[in-house]
């Protein structure tokens, strides 16, 4: 069984930037982020392939968030940058148990979670 830590979240002020980490106990397929704010459905908002060459981005974040691994650390990291007060969410890091064709982005494809860090963008 894979487990995952995340670390990294806080309270910022809009325009601050995150570096959000997801360590991990072992080596994984795919590797990507969610979050998930009250009410709402987790959302796929940056994913990254095994090799590390394929990489997602949901469209609110892409151009302010980068998603990048280092394997030999088994770590996965969030660079979250101008961040706005709707970004404020429980941010999870999931892995797959295998390395899929396409980069997946949906919740089901991740069989492993981390235990979730909150991110709080006051206004």
């Amino acid at each position: 069984q894979v487990q995952l830590a995340e670390s990294g979240g806080g309270v910022v002020q809009a325009g601050d930037s995150l570096r959000l980490s997801c360590a991990t106990s072992g080596r994984t397929g795919d590797m990507a982020w969610f979050r998930q704010a009250p009410g709402k459905e987790r959302e796929c908002i940056a994913a990254i392939s095994w090799s590390g060459r394929a990489t997602y981005y949901a469209n609110s974040v892409r151009g302010r968030f980068a998603i990048s691994s280092d394997s030999a650390k088994n770590t996965v990291y969030l660079e979250m940058h101008n961040l706005k007060p709707e970004d404020t969410a429980a941010y999870y890091c999931g892995a797959t148990p295998f390395r899929y064709a396409t980069l997946p982005t949906r919740a089901a494809d991740y069989r492993y979670w981390g235990q979730g860090t909150q991110v709080t963008v006051s206004s």
